[in-house]
């Protein structure tokens, strides 16, 4: 593999290993004496992450080698982002920035909560940056990311997410001529914001802080990256859509920077620009993982994979989806073990199966053994298969079995409210209505049973998705749209299959649904107009659903 000619010799990314042979929390100054690991900076292509230029890195010899970190933490490479700013502490024992660059590449904001060593290393890490020599500003830095590592083991998650936000506020009202202020100010912003806050108050001011630096600063991977992130929402992606075609250019070599467009597309359905998008964000972390440790694969070339599948999906693309599934189980190996690894395993092929509706395919999905899968600390993730086993055993009127599913959703639920995680907790919550709901329309309780889907679809409009995920593994809207299709309700499944469609633009499902809708209701118009879309939508795939066939039957025999 070529290498780039910014490829540096480092200290290990395992930077406790730093605090040994320190004491009264101060660095020893040589080095040396310390017996580091080395390592190298991993990076495939030509190194190009974008332009970015720090106030607050410590010294002229490194100044090059911070604003290559500030570039990667921006882009969310995360390990190399760490492994950059000990290399500046290499140099540069005294530089309390390099410290601080170190705390911000351990906290995702925009992701999990972080672990309890996670938290601990922070701590650790701030206490010497914080006995250290500084400017003013960076004191500021220093101590915003502080409010969230400080009293981690009583305050919660967003508590402190809360205070590090507040903090950068008070930073940004300071220096609003600083880019890396307001960038760093915008994404505490976004992070803080809570999922059923439906204004996006706070992802909107982000926005309007990010658009404003953009014209300013085109090439700059903050700044585009996270008005994607403020924007990936159903209601605000068209504000997002300039920069997410505009993303991935600036930051070529990181895969992060080439999936985050896809979540734009997503929300926009434009299934094959995200197809595009993670094909070179899954064979940038292939380069990246084959330089790191062969025969690995990293956790963003498989989170690139879940959108990948869902596009596929989407354009009626089984055998694409399928072949991503197959490949998957091949990996022995992928790092680091998260909730990002986790939620792909099991929705991959729970998705193929419910987008599908191959209800004897989602009665028998079981957990899929891929690299050494800890299934036990992931019940949300869980949830989303046993979800599709209790749908699957509904429509092939096992409902015995559906229950037992039912059951043990149940108890995820219970144990995710035991782990303090309500959002999750909620997402289980709408699978159990809608769950609950078929089994009373089997059960012949029609009231009941829309009375309970209509709940479910209410639940899911409060709350926005995941960033983790592309989409539901059904939404709700769509599963109440068949549930009205299934009572001979088809006007009324229309406007419920509508309002899906303008939720999740170009879903597959939603499509067809809407077009048998409106074939049943007599509204020719609006079917013949449905069928062509799905048609368009599939173009390109070499497609064996039935459903392209009988739009094509019946655009032959309808056309207006």
């Amino acid at each position: 593999m070529k290498r780039s000619k910014k490829i540096w010799v480092i200290t290990s990314v395992v930077v406790l290993s730093f605090f040994i042979g320190c004491k009264n929390n101060k660095p020893d100054p040589n080095l040396a004496s310390l017996n580091l690991l080395r390592g190298e900076l991993q990076l495939c292509g030509n190194g190009q992450f974008g332009n970015v230029n720090f106030s607050e890195a410590c010294s002229y010899e490194t100044r090059e080698t911070f604003n290559l970190a500030i570039s990667l933490l921006h882009s969310f490479e995360y390990i190399e982002a760490e492994k950059a700013f000990v290399q500046v502490l290499d140099k540069d024992p005294d530089c309390a920035m390099a410290y601080w660059g170190v705390a911000m590449s351990i906290y995702h904001g925009l992701w999990a909560p972080p672990e309890k060593s996670v938290l601990q290393k922070g701590v650790k890490l701030l206490a010497i940056a914080e006995k250290l020599p500084k400017s003013k500003k960076a004191e500021q830095y220093i101590a915003a990311i502080g409010a969230f590592y400080k009293d981690w083991e009583t305050v919660d998650n967003q508590t402190r997410k809360l205070a590090y936000a507040q903090k950068m506020k008070e930073m940004y009202e300071e220096n609003r001529e600083d880019t890396e202020v307001a960038v760093f100010y915008a994404l505490a912003l976004s992070a803080s914001a809570v999922e059923s806050d439906k204004t996006y108050s706070k992802q909107r001011e982000a926005g309007k802080i990010l658009e404003d630096l953009f014209k300013k600063e085109p090439n700059h991977p903050g700044i585009a990256h996270y008005i994607i992130h403020s924007y990936d929402y159903p209601e605000l992606a068209h504000l997002g859509l300039s920069t997410a075609r505009r993303y991935a250019s600036i930051a070529p070599n990181s895969a992060h920077a080439q999936h985050m467009p896809s979540h734009i597309f997503t929300r926009l359905g434009l299934w094959e620009e995200s197809i595009n998008t993670n094909i070179n964000s899954a064979a940038s972390a292939v380069c990246y993982a084959e330089s790191i440790e062969p025969g690995a694969h990293w956790d963003e070339e498989v989170h690139a994979m879940e959108y990948l599948v869902y596009a596929y999906l989407q354009t009626g693309n089984n055998t694409l989806a399928k072949e991503q599934y197959a490949y998957l189980k091949s990996f022995k190996k992928i790092f680091p073990p998260n909730f990002k690894i986790a939620y792909t395993a099991a929705s991959i092929p729970t998705r193929i199966a419910v987008e599908n509706k191959d209800w004897e395919e989602a009665a028998a999905l079981e957990l899929p053994q891929i690299a050494e899968m800890e299934w036990q600390k992931f019940p949300w993730q869980k949830a989303l298969l046993q979800f599709a086993k209790a749908l699957g055993n509904i429509h092939t009127n096992n409902l015995s079995a559906a229950q037992e599913e039912l059951d043990l959703l149940r108890s995820l639920e219970k144990e995710l409210i035991t782990l303090n995680d309500p959002y999750k907790a909620n997402q289980v919550a709408i699978q159990i209505k809608s769950i609950e709901a078929w089994l009373h329309l089997k059960k012949g309780n029609s009231e009941e049973a829309l009375s309970l889907m209509n709940t479910a679809a209410e639940m899911e409009s409060l709350t926005s998705k995941h960033p983790v995920t592309p989409g539901e593994i059904l939404p709700a809207d769509e599963l109440l749209a068949d549930m009205l299709l299934t009572l001979n309700k088809p006007v009324e499944a229309l406007a419920a299959y509508e309002l899906n469609l303008e939720r999740r633009p170009n879903r597959f499902n939603g499509i067809y649904g809407a077009a048998i809708a409106s074939k049943q209701a007599g509204n020719k118009e609006k079917a013949t107009a449905f069928f062509k879309a799905l048609i368009e939508l599939t173009k390109n795939a070499d497609s064996d659903r039935q459903e392209i066939k009988e739009a094509k039957t019946f655009l032959e025999k309808n056309i207006i």
